[in-house]
């Protein structure tokens, strides 16, 4: 039997190849309805553009239909139709090509670039948690994700700030964000040094303000910087403060003392090139004109600051019915005594006192919140609805049926040992013995093809940052997971509502029920991994 993880960009890749030389045309079927008779299609349309007459040659369908290579998966057939030329896999090779090798598809499809170093920087961290806006509350969360994300395609990230503020940890606890803590400021000597070198001398009757050092020319390097790249071109001059000077040192420090237990287990020299790192500034859209004057004071005062810093702005945060000024921590408050208030609807009486239902709670809080704010592209506009109308698990798009459907799954699993314990089933067999061609139902497909096997390239995709793009800004796509999550658990409710698994104990009908219980071991792995990124513990129970 072939081995080797099967991919849809490596198979999407071979299919455009095998048609020729031109731009991208085959694409991936989701739907199900599509999916009853193909799984990739190339449309008519571009077959005409590729082909003239849009007749794809005989020896081009031959070639599609004898696809092979590291990756690519298996093909039945591959014929012309109406919409185009079709392509349906060989599913039951593919089903144990991929339930063969669980792990492979619940991980990265590979590592990032050896020895790439991202520093995340998310400004509003420095403040306290009652200080901390909705939109800033955005940036914090995408900060944490995106390092969650990095880290597991072998990234090594640093975070700053490290977190002073005394009740901080204890929110960022709450939220089950991962982020450092420090009691003391970096030194700032040399950059206050090179600052008061570069200091513009106040004009006889300017007073300035107390605690202000001086200012600090920012025009030139604008527009050496170009406009173009993205500054704002109102940048003039910067007012110089001991605080400032302390948030440069910081970042400084960062960057050319790299440590030893970095996610990559190596250390950098401590006169480490600056080039060979990237700087993300994570920044509300408030917070943007502030970062880009703290860039250009940095490559001022420090000649070894880093070349590539990229700001991801996150755009604001909307919220209907509500004042402006909802904090994040009154906004965690309000989120879970919703969960606790739809938890005692569901099961008739008040749970919120139970000490076995604390950290329930609090996971459900966090999964709402999480869901609520990463749902979303970090670069649009966010609209949050308060009402307590997302919050039960009855609804599709929200953290709650998420966790709730990860519930099912624990429940399921739990049932499974259970009744193998008490003799009724027998023990799980090896995974090498199991007939996958019982595998016939279409929602087991949508499974498979859907979410277990795409998405070690959803997970690169969410870990992808254009290092080398033109320009200040840079995007990432870190909604792509909670809405791969929704979707998988929208799947899987749908086929778990139709289909029994643990059927009656009778050993004719063992074979299907082992090949789909290994078919919902893949979901869950692949739904505790995408969990994971967003910082969320799985839960046995809701």
């Amino acid at each position: 039997m072939a081995t080797g993880r099967l991919g849809v960009v490596e198979t999407l890749g071979a299919l455009n190849a095998a048609l020729g030389p031109g731009g991208p045309v085959w694409f991936k079927e989701t739907r199900a309805r599509h999916l009853r008779a193909r799984d990739f299609l190339a449309p008519r349309r571009a077959l005409q553009a590729r082909f003239g007459d849009g007749q794809v040659p005989e020896r081009v369908v031959h070639a599609v239909a004898d696809l092979q290579g590291p990756g690519v998966a298996p093909v039945l057939r591959c014929a012309p139709t109406p919409a185009g030329l079709t392509l349906q896999l060989q599913r039951s090779a593919v089903f144990e090509r991929v339930l063969g090798a669980v792990a492979a598809y619940a991980a990265p499809a590979a590592p990032a670039s050896p020895g790439l170093r991202v520093i995340l920087h998310c400004p509003a961290l420095r403040g306290a948690p009652c200080a901390l806006r909705l939109s800033q509350l955005r940036a914090v969360l995408v900060a944490d994700h995106l390092a969650r994300v990095l880290q597991a395609h072998g990234v090594s990230v640093r975070l700053v700030p490290a977190v002073r503020d005394p009740h901080m940890p204890t929110f960022l606890q709450q939220l089950r964000v991962d982020w450092p803590t420090a009691s003391e400021r970096s030194a700032t000597e040399a950059l206050r040094s090179s600052a008061l070198a570069e200091l513009t001398l106040a004009h006889d009757r300017e007073v300035l303000p107390p605690g202000v050092l001086g200012r600090v020319c920012l025009k030139e390097l604008v527009e050496e910087r170009g406009r173009t790249a993205g500054y704002d071109p109102n940048l003039d001059n910067c007012l110089v403060t001991e605080d400032l000077l302390s948030v440069l040192a910081e970042l400084q420090e960062a960057v050319q003392r790299w440590p030893e237990d970095s996610s990559l287990g190596l250390a950098a020299a401590p006169d480490a090139g600056a080039d060979s790192c990237m700087v993300v500034h994570v920044v509300s859209c408030e917070e943007e004109f502030q970062q880009q004057k703290l860039d250009l004071l940095w490559w001022k005062l420090d000649s070894r600051a880093p070349l590539r810093q990229k700001h991801l702005v996150c755009g604001p945060v909307k919220v209907a019915g509500a004042p402006g000024t909802l904090t994040a921590p009154e906004y965690y408050e309000l989120r879970h005594a919703q969960v606790c208030k739809a938890s005692a609807l569901k099961h008739c009486r008040d749970l919120a006192q139970d000490p076995a239902w604390t950290e329930i709670f609090g996971v459900l809080s966090v999964a709402t919140i999480k869901f609520e704010m990463l749902s979303t592209a970090p670069q649009s506009q966010l609209f949050l609805a308060l009402a307590d109308s997302g919050i039960s698990t009855k609804g599709t798009k929200s953290g709650t049926f998420v966790m709730y459907n990860c519930a099912r799954l624990a429940t399921l699993f739990e049932g499974y040992r259970r009744s193998m314990e008490q003799g009724l089933y027998p023990a799980f067999p090896p995974v090498s013995s199991l007939d996958f061609s019982l595998l016939h139902d279409e929602g087991e497909w949508l499974l498979l093809f859907n979410s277990v096997l795409p998405f070690p390239d959803l997970l690169s995709q969410t870990a992808a940052l254009a290092r080398t793009a033109p320009g200040l800004h840079i995007t990432a796509r870190t909604e792509m997971v909670c809405k791969f999550l929704v979707q998988l658990s929208m799947d899987f409710s749908s086929y778990y509502n139709r289909v029994h698994i643990l059927g009656e104990p009778r050993p004719h009908l063992f074979g299907q029920m082992f090949a789909r219980l290994q078919l919902l071991r893949a979901v869950r792995q692949v739904l505790h991994t995408g969990l994971a990124m967003l910082g969320i513990p799985p839960l046995s129970h809701i």
